[in-house]
């Protein structure tokens, strides 16, 4: 961050990065869990409320967001340098816009189903989050605790995908009925040599009907 006088002076602290962030127990944060099935028979509303994705302290905040497809994604820049926002889907179209400080927020959304778009800044190349872009409303990001809640799951079977940047991917199925809940634990495993020593991460989650 030394390359840019405002963020560094914003961190007198080193700052880490976020690809790996770990609780207690190994639980595991900034996880994009969410449920893949058949819901066309159920009528599922866009939201209009915006995403909030904000610039501060020259990082990205949140470091993964989850919203819905058409969901408005608000980006805001809350620090007193200029940033640069660069979405880089493979479904969606790409974009890239530059924000100086106190500019207006931008405003963008994307239409397809993508899981989950690097978000980048161009000029503080340090400077990383995802955006992981839903059909349905069966999602969640865990937090500190690697915990998430899917509520209000119409009955049926599901798979229960979860991911992460570093760990990639894990699946499995699960049933659930009517006013019925259902405990799932999932771990993820560093995948090379190289990520070995960052450990892995554990979550759970309960699917309520």
């Amino acid at each position: 961050m030394a390359a840019d006088p405002v963020c560094a002076g914003m961190h007198p602290q080193a700052v880490t990065t976020q690809n790996v962030v770990l609780g207690d127990n190994g639980a595991l944060q900034n996880v994009f869990v969410y449920l893949k099935g058949d819901f066309s028979a159920f009528a599922i509303e866009t939201p209009l409320t915006p995403v909030a994705l904000d610039q501060r302290g020259c990082m990205f905040q949140p470091h993964v967001v989850g919203m819905r497809t058409s969901q408005p994604l608000r980006v805001t820049n809350s620090d007193q340098t200029t940033h640069n926002v660069h979405p880089v889907p493979k479904n969606n179209r790409e974009w890239n816009e530059t924000q100086p400080p106190g500019s207006a927020p931008l405003t963008q959304s994307f239409p397809r189903e993508e899981i989950a778009i690097p978000v980048k800044c161009n000029i503080h190349p340090w400077m990383q989050s995802y955006v992981a872009v839903s059909n349905t409303p069966y999602f969640q990001v865990t937090g500190p605790d690697g915990g998430f809640n899917l509520a209000n799951v119409p009955p049926g079977t599901y798979t229960v995908s979860a991911w992460h940047e570093l760990y990639g991917a894990s699946e499995q199925a699960v049933t659930i009925g009517p006013s019925e809940s259902q405990t799932i634990n999932i771990t993820l495993q560093a995948a090379s040599a190289a990520d070995a020593d960052r450990g892995s991460g554990v979550m759970s989650t309960q699917m309520r009907q």
